[in-house]
């Protein structure tokens, strides 16, 4: 069974964050949520992790009702359960321990399998003139595109 592409980016974690790791995890989903994001409307904006009594949440992940849910509809912007191995969630733990680092969504996508799975990052945030540099960095790519594009 071939499923739509579905690939959901949060653009201003790596403009904010320096990304240093990332994990792939699950998500704890009930049947109208996973048709809402198999739609493709779902949003990271304003998006964090944290770690609870072991376990890896997502907060404020937008992820609007279903039109055809009725009374089974669900939060739109509930908390959600990351699913983790214990070995990630302890090095997520350790790093997320250290000032000025924070768990980051950064991409939302479906798997080959048909399951949600959330990209997360461990980030520290980015200086002003750190933005600038990367404004930079990005500016200068596009003109050499567009340097080998006219040849």
């Amino acid at each position: 069974m071939k499923f739509k592409e579905v690939n959901i980016k949060n653009r201003r974690a790596t403009f904010d964050y320096a990304i240093s790791d990332t994990f792939t995890a699950g998500i704890v989903l009930t049947g109208t949520e996973i048709k809402s994001i198999r739609q493709g409307h779902a949003s990271l904006v304003d998006t964090f992790c944290f770690i609870h009594n072991g376990e890896v949440w997502v907060k404020n992940m937008n992820i609007p009702e279903y039109f055809y849910g009725s009374y089974n509809n669900h939060e739109c912007r509930r908390d959600r359960k990351l699913l983790l191995q214990r070995k990630e969630i302890r090095q997520l733990q350790k790093s997320g321990k250290e000032a000025g680092f924070t768990i980051v969504p950064l991409r939302l996508f479906i798997s080959d399998r048909g399951l949600a799975k959330l990209v997360i990052g461990v980030a520290r945030g980015k200086k002003e003139y750190d933005k600038r540099q990367s404004i930079k960095e990005r500016d200068d790519k596009r003109a050499l595109a567009r340097l080998f594009q006219k040849k």
